[in-house]
């Protein structure tokens, strides 16, 4: 596929990287010369600098010929042109665009976004997923991260296998026989820097990250197997009061229940989010201060989330909360580079928005009938929801441990509103809702489980 990308900053690269492991044919464009001349060495994709709003600049990137423009610079406005410049000119037939203002995002502004207004397919908004993520993880104590499916009642969670979890050393396929009354499934494992799906005879090891998928009634039964706590967080302390850390605890205070401290460098943005928040306490000062940490109650808290606009900074406020006795620290970082020593610094789960804005992103470019995408370990890995037609290779197949190719391990399966999970005589039906997690070089073969007929291809 010919897809324009237009915004070369970290969530650009981010889009790009990927899609460009994908092997689509991807063009850059921004008005940084040295950001273009970055991505053509690094990324190996096309670059045309200049102003992707003009005609022209646009016309040079091929918008012509091209099947998908994201739109992701800063500014939000300027998103908003690109694609109405590009579907009004160049009729590209899928665009995709960054808003973040929450002015353009309400509901009662839905219109905006329509053949009639701004002819935008997707909104991506990578603050207001970064905080859904965060709620979820607040809601899943003790996970490395959560995704959520079927209303939460099938959940993808991510956790850390230490020295003291009874599954350690024991074969994935003797996991039911041993507790047969537990509705989950290990179907990914991330150890050291390889993610893979494991076969029925794999085990795992301390230090692994597995990816679990799991009924909401058995989360509780899990997280034991795993020697995780289950304790709720009710002490809570956000630093960084920009839209993610405001939205994180106004959705706090609707649900009840938690008692939320948000800490804000800036004077200015301090009293706006006291002005946005009821229950909250904001306090104006520096997160890497141990004083203002105290004063938030730093010993006692839960969780404590970094969301300012540095990840350094993110990074060590993360490992400085964990010295001084928050329970977690969950960190903002947008650098790929920088993820790899949040285990080095005690921090126990990182968020990226990128990883985000990818997964909505590449549902959007898989073929077939796939509802969702979820992107993992920056690439490495993803969980797709999918619909099986009467044409699917998989009709009539079990799913169980082995039974699928090297590389994909089938998570759970949705018929008539039952959720299933995968066993010996469980065998894939036409019109199943099917959840996948495979490795990055199986999504061709992925995509074909779901493909619209025979000849699709």
């Amino acid at each position: 596929m010919r897809v324009i990308i237009c915004g070369a900053g970290r969530v650009g690269q981010g889009i790009a990287r990927q899609l460009a492991r994908e092997f689509h044919d991807i063009t850059m464009v921004d008005e940084a010369t040295e950001l273009i001349e970055r991505v053509q060495i690094d990324l190996d994709v096309q670059g045309v600098i200049g102003n992707a709003a003009y005609p022209e600049t646009l016309k040079a990137a091929g918008a012509d010929t091209a099947e998908m423009l994201i739109a992701v610079t800063h500014l939000d406005e300027i998103n908003m042109v690109i694609c109405q410049v590009a579907d009004t000119l160049f009729k590209v037939p899928t665009k995709i665009a960054r808003v973040r203002a929450k002015a353009y995002l309400e509901r009662a502004n839905s219109d905006l976004f329509s053949r009639e207004g701004f002819p935008i397919d997707l909104l991506i908004s990578p603050e207001l997923e970064v905080a859904d993520a965060i709620l979820q993880r607040i809601k899943s104590p003790g996970a490395l991260s959560s995704i959520t499916f079927e209303k939460g009642e099938l959940q993808i969670l991510g956790m850390r296998v230490d020295n003291q979890s009874p599954l350690l050393n024991v074969e994935l396929n003797r996991i039911a026989d041993l507790y047969p009354e537990l509705q989950a499934r290990i179907v990914g494992i991330k150890r050291d820097t390889r993610v893979f799906a494991p076969n029925g005879d794999d085990k795992l090891e301390v230090n692994d990250a597995a990816y679990v998928a799991v009924s909401k009634r058995d989360r509780q039964k899990l997280y034991r197997l795993f020697n995780k706590s289950q304790d709720e967080s009710r002490r809570i302390i956000i630093v960084g009061g920009g839209n993610i850390g405001v939205s994180v605890a106004s959705q706090i205070e609707k649900q009840g229940g938690a008692r939320v401290r948000l800490i804000e460098a800036s004077s200015e943005r301090a009293e706006k989010a006291v002005s946005s928040l009821k229950q909250t306490v904001v306090i104006n000062g520096d997160g890497l201060s141990r004083d203002i940490l105290d004063e938030a109650g730093i010993a006692g808290a839960d969780i404590l989330i970094a969301v300012t606009n540095d990840d350094k900074t993110n990074m060590l406020i993360g490992k400085l909360a964990k010295r001084l006795g928050a329970k977690r620290a969950h960190v903002l970082v947008n650098s790929s580079e920088l993820v790899t020593l949040a285990g080095e610094l005690n921090i126990d789960a990182v968020l990226d928005p990128r990883s985000l804005s990818v997964s909505r992103i590449l549902t959007k470019l898989r073929r077939g009938r796939i509802v969702s995408v979820q992107s993992l370990e920056d690439g490495e890995a993803e969980i797709v929801e999918g619909i099986t037609l009467d044409t699917s290779s998989l009709i009539n197949q079990p799913i169980s441990y082995d039974a699928l190719p090297d590389g994909v391990n089938a998570a759970a399966l949705v018929r008539d509103d039952t959720l299933f999970f995968p066993s010996p005589d469980l065998t894939v039906q036409p019109k199943d809702r099917l959840f996948i997690f495979h490795e990055a070089s199986q999504t061709r073969l992925v995509e074909q489980y779901f493909r619209t007929s025979t000849n699709f291809f």
